[in-house]
């Protein structure tokens, strides 16, 4: 009995220790100083987590009411994004990024494509039909990632304590793939900054 409760002891001693989860508060706002909505705040950390990487939110990209629903969509990398139309007229969904080059020819009512996304980075998408339908997918190797809010402000819990790279895309920020990456330091009582983004 004593051997086996020293085994046990000397077991706990040598497991790893979890690493603290904390949580990122961040605010980004445009040149202009007022709140950037719709922003993507992506946090990679040292250690890549395993995959597979889900959001809560899917991986539809909706045609309704002649727009893309929604506007921005995260992704993991290697999904396969539907393209549901649920309007009443044909869409012809195309993107020319780097990041993923696709082609969905015209299709109707009801009727769904898809298209996998093997490449990380931002694919801008528009419609051949309807020239003010646009939209971003945003492909990320990351689980801590997501949009600012109306007041420009992002959450992201359970991040590993240390050293991070925070990065920032919006359409709007000058910078190459419109893209802000800046290095941080998570405590473990949390992390909180402020960016401003300077426009084009």
């Amino acid at each position: 009995m004593l051997i086996r409760v020293l085994f046990s002891v000397l077991t706990l001693a040598l497991a790893p220790v979890a690493a603290h989860a904390a949580t990122a508060n961040i605010d980004v706002r445009g040149a202009d100083g007022r709140p950037l909505t719709g922003a993507v705040v992506m946090i990679d950390t040292p250690r890549k987590p395993a995959p597979p990487i889900r959001f809560d939110w899917g991986t539809a990209m909706a045609q309704r009411n002649i727009q893309f629903d929604p506007h921005v969509l995260i992704v993991p990398v290697g999904s396969t994004v539907t393209f549901p139309n649920f309007d009443k007229v044909r869409h012809h969904v195309y993107s020319f990024s780097k990041a993923k080059k696709f082609d969905l020819k015209l299709y109707g009512k009801d009727d769904t494509r898809s298209v996998v996304f093997d490449h990380t980075g931002a694919v801008a998408l528009g419609c051949n039909i309807h020239d003010q339908m646009s939209a971003f997918i945003l492909v990320v190797d990351t689980p801590f990632a997501v949009q600012t809010d109306a007041t420009g402000h992002a959450t992201i819990a359970n991040l590993p304590a240390g050293g991070v790279t925070v990065r920032i895309w919006h359409p709007s920020i000058r910078a190459p793939d419109n893209m802000l990456a800046q290095p941080a330091t998570v405590a473990a009582t949390g992390f909180t900054n402020t960016y401003t983004i300077r426009g084009k």
